[in-house]
């Protein structure tokens, strides 16, 4: 029996046989090409090829999970035909005489790292994204620009899957009713892996170094310790199967919260929402029972792109998610670029300590019709459902007062276009120590706080939290962290204005009830946290 540790991705408890999933690996080293302008035909050739693929494997996605949730193949063949991404290959085959797949894999590389190095967790997953589009145009390239699919795992009986990390087309391609946990080598808590387990509500591990020698081999997945077990032994697996059992039953009666409200022994209500980045994840906001959502990032739009965003492609996106929701609060946070998430068009300056810089709101005011472009976009939208919008990195009454300037003028413009639009709630992140110590005035100006408790903390406690140094001394849980919250709390309902926590520590167990006695209203969470969270409200 050998145990390894990873980071657990969904909690619960799967016992079953390894299936170690490889990928073909293809060779994208350097070779001089003589006609380089034959290589950029050849390298056409095969995206095109690619493009046709993502194509059929977005209607059978369509099929399987939805139109929303399949929205990623269709962005992933944008992406293929991408200008920036197309002259970045065309210029390494031209430049350096290279052969097309290293000039694929090289591009893939460059603009995945991007995403990469964000902190926001759900565009460092995008990287993902970036490199399968690659290597699908990589492997058609390898296989004599032939349609040739090898994407598809395929599974006998029910097992545990591991895999370095799997791409959203390999997801679409499983057998879901065969995997019984997701084992990955890579990934996160926001790669399309750990999205589908959270679905599926199946363990899953990741940043587990695999052993080819493992497949075949009963094993044990433990969502719960982050561990997994190979060849366990009789004592262990006993262990573990009451142990599941328990999960099990747990999970049903979580399920049975479906439809019932977050509230107290007392009575008092208690607004669980959901966080989410995409269009597409609003399903699974859904599916999850949230009450609304609380944190919509919109910055996902600007992403992975080469131009501004338009107001009809936000339009469509910000509709999209209030029709899906019916009617329940979809709070939308104004573009937050900057810091860790960057886009080369936006042409920010190189910044020694990014994320104090220009970035969020400040870069909103900086460029009012990027910022008015967003709005409108909201705006109409709120017609087809109960949006309110928040703005990110406040520190400032005055600040506040520039924004409700800018959006009384797009609220005029609609006026006389005879746009229709919803009565918009407007609210700010409470995510700087600036904003508590001003929270009393800013609840003034304001309907809602949503207190982001993740800047919260870094700048509070002066720590960065990419550091792994550091990882001894930040403590989310600490006093000062704490009463900052509280004092927000307080100061909002001085004023009447609602106050909501997205921050991590909105899904943090071992604080919720610490949370409710400070009177917070709302906690927005991951979708798969949502359950869990209302059992806890309901036992306060």
């Amino acid at each position: 029996m050998k145990r390894y540790n990873g980071k657990s991705i969904y909690k619960g408890i799967a016992i079953g046989k390894i299936k170690i999933f490889e990928k073909v690996c293809y060779d994208t080293s350097l070779r001089a090409v003589k006609d380089a302008e034959a290589e950029i035909e050849r390298y056409n050739k095969a995206r095109d090829i690619a493009v046709l693929q993502l194509q059929r494997i977005f209607k059978k996605a369509v099929e399987e999970v939805g139109e929303e949730a399949a929205a990623i193949f269709d962005v992933q063949s944008m992406l293929a035909g991408d200008d920036d991404f197309t002259d970045s290959v065309y210029g390494i085959i031209r430049d350096e005489n290279a052969n097309a797949e290293y000039a694929v894999f090289q591009s893939g590389e460059s603009i995945s790292q991007i995403f990469a190095q964000m902190d926001d967790e759900y565009m460092k997953a995008r990287s993902a994204d970036i490199k399968d589009v690659a290597h699908r145009i990589i492997t058609v390239l390898c296989n004599g620009c032939k349609d040739e699919d090898d994407s598809e795992i395929e599974a006998n009986e029910q097992q545990i899957l591991c895999a370095d990390d799997l791409t959203p087309a390999e997801t679409v391609a499983l057998d879901k009713s065969k995997v019984l946990a997701f084992v990955t080598k890579y990934g996160s808590s926001q790669s399309h892996t750990a999205i589908l387990a959270r679905t599926m509500n199946i363990p899953a591990l990741a940043g587990v170094i695999l052993a080819p020698e493992w497949d075949g081999k009963l094993a044990v997945v433990d969502g719960f310790s982050g561990e997994l077990i190979i060849e366990p032994d009789e004592e262990t697996l006993v262990q573990k199967q009451a142990l599941q059992k328990k999960s099990m039953a747990k999970l049903e009666l979580l399920q049975q919260l479906k439809g019932k409200e977050s509230v107290t022994k007392s009575g008092r209500k208690i607004n669980v929402y959901a966080n989410i980045g995409s269009v597409a994840d609003a399903d699974l906001a859904i599916e999850n029972d949230a009450e609304g959502i609380g944190l919509f990032r919109s910055e996902f739009l600007y992403l992975g792109r080469h131009t501004y965003p338009t107001e009809e492609e936000q339009f469509v996106a910000y509709k999209n998610v209030a029709r899906k929701m019916k009617g329940k609060k979809v709070i939308i946070r104004t573009l937050d670029i900057g810091a860790d998430k960057q886009a080369d068009y936006f042409n920010l300056d190189k910044e020694e300590n990014p994320a104090m810089g220009f970035r969020a709101i400040r870069i909103c005011l900086d460029k009012p019709d990027l910022f008015k472009t967003q709005l409108r976009a909201i705006y109409r939208a709120s017609a087809f459902g109960n949006l309110a919008i928040m703005y990110p990195m406040i520190i400032s009454v005055d600040e506040v007062r520039k924004i409700k300037k800018i959006s009384a003028d797009v609220c005029y413009s609609l006026n006389k276009e005879n746009i229709p639009y919803g009565n918009v709630e407007q609210g700010i992140m409470i995510e700087t120590p600036a904003a508590v110590l001003m929270s009393e005035e800013l609840a003034q100006e304001v309907d809602f706080f949503s207190i982001g408790t993740n800047d919260l903390t870094q700048y509070t406690l002066a720590i960065d939290r990419q550091n792994a140094k550091l990882e001894n001394f930040y403590d989310p849980h600490h006093p000062a962290v704490l009463k900052e919250i509280q004092m927000t709390i307080e100061n909002g309902h001085k004023h009447g204005c609602w106050v909501g926590i997205c921050g991590e520590l909105g899904g943090d167990l071992e604080l919720t009830e610490k949370f409710v006695e400070m009177g917070i209203d709302e906690l927005s969470v991951s979708p798969s946290r949502i359950l869990g969270i209302r059992d806890k409200i309901r036992s306060i």
